[in-house]
């Protein structure tokens, strides 16, 4: 008897157990994206989609409807809901074996954007130019869903990793790309209508990373890159090779020199007992290169003495140090403040009370760079804030080499491939994008070509292989494509030159021959210094006149700067026309136009003469008596172009010929 309650007891618990793992494995599960919060595409059907078990059924409950679907033999559903009228808030519920209800949904615009680091670039970067916005941010109707990264050129993936739909308000805002949230803003001010952000960027990406492999038809080479990385016979032993030549690249050679003399002596240079001795003089802001350090990659320490007054001691303060190339670990009074490993990022650290004393005060600065010129980045912002009084911490500065970096071993040039994924064609595409081909949206913002500089003429082919790449796949028809054409960036020159940026620009200009496309100019919007200039309100309201001309059907609204259309040569002159001039062009500012070259068919570009003549812009120089070619704002940084139309939109930068 003891020995059959005790089966009975282990045949309850074997069924107990089977029939548990079952319905565990079959409970309906949904991407991120469909997840509470969301934003809902209106006045279009909407897919919602997930897994389940193999010929489940799933009933999807929503606006007091219902609608029922069953499963694929790979356990993907999908069930297709009738347009809906923008609002909200709505609920949603999913019943397999399992019930899963989603709160808080609105239904409005989904945007899908995507690129690289300014797209990226979020509010907290740009808090101290933009305090009033951050702080009246009260838009629960503006949802941004943020795609961390992953990168994968092997195969598509079906997900994305876990994300949460945001509301924009004053403690939120800061994560939200900022360009996104002003466009956002701007829309909804306009229109009322809830606004849903989806934020695909990664810094630093080129923008074959971003098309699926059936985008690259008309690119052999990147086809057959695509073709060997889902090749495993070619990409594993790549890899390991890879793996193995990174190992030995880290490994520094016997002879490397001994560890930083800041931290390795007896006593740390930024302790506030140390007494600093051959230490040289700097001025900062500015390079090590350029102050008496030649093509030194390793540690400098930097030191200054400041005086701050008993009124303003012991309280919390702010220290801005610009940026930094590359790395960085600032102590103040001998206390870690912070510390940024890249360059990028500026350099805000908190001080808490107490750190800061009356009278004498210790900044010390280890910064750490592994190539090109190293140091404190100009025309940025270098000072202390204490309450609403501030130390200018420009000028005489102390410094020393606390280490000089040897190169380490590397491998022969071409013997070894390295490969990144999120650098490798369809290597974003297969899993920050394929993933969300099923959400409706209401259009694409792009924002990215800073990695494609090298290659411009290619990406005249990528950019427009992208939004047919992108609409196919979403499979709505011409969605609205709105882009972002390159800032200004790096120093100034003052003589006509050959321009890998202003080639990328071009390439970008050529693209809006692709239906519903359009561009914002932002060469006035750039900062020579930094890749990722600040401006991004100007840039996400452009971006938002555009849309509400193509998405949405505003057709008196002036949305883009002058567009070249036309060049015609009359003897020793060009006769220019455009489109998108609105009211008329102007010269921002008055005076003369800058920044038209001329060329003849030797393509020799000098400075030209520009005028505008009724609602044409005539261009001559006496040095060309034959002109064939003509640029406008032709460079990485074109300080000074001032072309415009009436309503202080830019003209975009070109190159053109006369007769075509």
């Amino acid at each position: 008897m003891m020995k059959k309650t005790i089966l009975h007891v282990f045949l309850s618990l074997f069924v107990f157990l089977v029939l548990s793992g079952s319905s565990l494995m079959g409970n309906v599960t949904l991407p991120s994206l469909v997840s509470d919060g969301m934003v809902l595409q209106r006045d279009t059907r909407l897919n919602i989609w997930g897994w389940g078990s193999p010929g489940e059924r799933v009933r999807v409950k929503f606006t007091g409807r219902t609608f029922s679907t069953v499963t694929d033999v790979s356990g993907l559903w999908i069930v297709q809901l009738p347009p809906v009228k923008a609002g909200g808030p709505h609920e949603m519920e999913i019943r397999g074996r399992n019930i899963i209800i989603i709160r808080d949904i609105l239904i409005g615009d989904v945007w899908f954007c995507s690129g690289q680091s300014n797209m990226v670039l979020n509010m907290e970067r740009v808090k101290e130019k933009y305090p009033s916005d951050i702080a009246a941010t009260d838009y629960p109707q503006i949802r941004n869903f943020f795609i961390p990264t992953v990168s994968d050129a092997t195969r598509e993936h079906d997900e994305v990793p876990p994300g949460k739909w945001i509301a924009a308000s004053p403690e939120n805002v800061h994560g939200f790309g900022a360009l996104t949230f002003f466009f956002a803003r701007d829309l909804y001010d306009e229109y009322q209508i809830p606004i849903g952000i989806i934020n695909s960027s990664v810094g630093g990406t080129p923008i074959e990373a971003w098309i699926s492999k059936e985008g690259f038809k008309e690119f052999p080479h990147l086809n057959e890159r695509v073709a060997n990385l889902r090749d495993t016979a070619w990409l594993n032993p790549v890899m390991k090779a890879a793996r193995k030549a990174a190992g030995m690249m880290q490994r520094p050679p016997d002879n490397y020199p001994p560890a930083d003399r800041g931290t390795s002596g007896p006593k740390p240079w930024f302790d506030i007992s140390y007494v600093p001795e051959g230490w040289k003089k700097f001025w900062l802001p500015g390079y090590w290169e350029d102050q008496g350090i030649k093509d030194l990659d390793g540690i400098v320490w930097f030191r200054k003495e400041v005086d701050v007054p008993e009124s303003m001691a012991g309280k919390a303060a702010k220290l801005f140090m610009g940026r930094i190339v590359d790395a960085d670990n600032v102590y103040v009074n001998g206390v870690l403040a912070g510390g940024i490993t890249y360059q990028y990022p500026p350099r805000r650290y908190e001080l808490k009370p107490g750190t800061l004393r009356p009278g004498r005060n210790i900044i010390v600065v280890k910064v750490t760079n592994n190539s090109g010129k190293g140091g404190f980045v100009p025309d940025k912002p270098y000072f202390l804030v204490i309450g609403n009084d501030s130390i200018d911490l420009r000028g005489e500065w102390l410094y020393k080499v606390g280490q000089a970096f040897r190169p380490v071993s590397s491998t022969p040039s071409g013997a070894v491939q390295f490969i990144s994924m999120q650098n490798e064609p369809t290597g974003l595409y297969n899993t920050m994008v394929a993933p969300m081909v099923n959400y409706r949206i209401k259009g694409f913002l792009w924002y990215q070509g800073e990695a494609n500089t090298s290659r411009a003429k290619e990406y005249a082919g990528l950019l427009p292989a992208l939004i047919t790449d992108w609409r196919n796949k979403w499979n709505q028809g011409t969605l609205p494509f709105l882009y972002v054409q390159l800032a200004s960036f790096m120093e100034v020159r003052y003589l006509p030159a050959e321009s890998e940026w202003a080639g990328l620009r071009h390439s970008q200009l050529k693209a809006l021959s692709v239906p519903n496309t359009a561009m914002a100019v932002t060469i006035d919007a750039g900062e020579w210094n930094d890749i990722h200039p600040l401006e991004k309100k100007v840039v996400g309201e452009r971006l938002a006149l555009a849309a509400k001309r193509l998405a949405y059907g505003n057709n008196g609204i002036i949305y883009s700067g002058p567009i070249i259309k036309s060049v015609t040569g009359e003897g020793d002159k060009l006769i220019l026309e455009f489109e998108h001039t609105g009211s008329g062009l102007a010269v921002r500012g008055g005076g003369d136009l800058n920044r038209f070259e001329l060329a003849g068919s030797d393509r020799n570009f000098v400075w030209a003469e520009a005028s505008i003549v009724k609602d044409r812009i005539v261009v001559r120089s006496s040095e060309i008596t034959k002109p064939v070619y003509v640029r406008y704002a032709w460079a990485d940084n074109p300080d000074g172009a001032n072309l415009y139309n009436a309503e202080g939109l830019p003209a975009s930068p070109f190159e053109a010929e006369a007769g075509r």
